[in-house]
């Protein structure tokens, strides 16, 4: 059985940080690439933060670049994102995915930026 579960979610005052982690289950974690997503009640859910295979590249978003990092452990099957410097818009849910020959989700872990 498949799983991804985030955790790592709450509430942070702006200008925190925190750390969001995932830990998948189920298949050939280090054939797939990962990726975070995140989004906003009403609105469509965004593209965050891309990881490779073997770590070999990462992108961003252009509004979180040099805030935020993901890292990934292929050892431990669990996919990280560091987020510093944290603004009221980055409020969401956040969601880990797997890309590879499926896609797969978790179930999304509530991140919310406020004093």
């Amino acid at each position: 059985q498949v799983q991804l579960v985030e955790s790592g979610g709450g509430l942070v005052q702006p200008g925190g940080s925190l750390r969001l982690s995932c830990a998948a289950s189920g298949f050939t974690f280090n054939s797939y690439s990962m990726q975070w997503y995140r989004q906003v009640p009403g609105k469509e859910r965004e593209f965050v933060a891309y990881i490779g295979i073997s770590a070999s590249g990462t992108y961003y978003k252009d509004s979180v670049k040099g805030r935020f990092t993901i890292s990934r452990d292929n050892a431990k099957n669990t996919v990280s994102l560091q987020m510093n410097s944290l603004k009221p818009e980055d409020t969401a849910v956040y969601y880990c995915s797997a890309h590879g020959r499926y896609t797969y989700w978790g179930q999304g872990t509530q991140v919310t930026v406020s004093s």
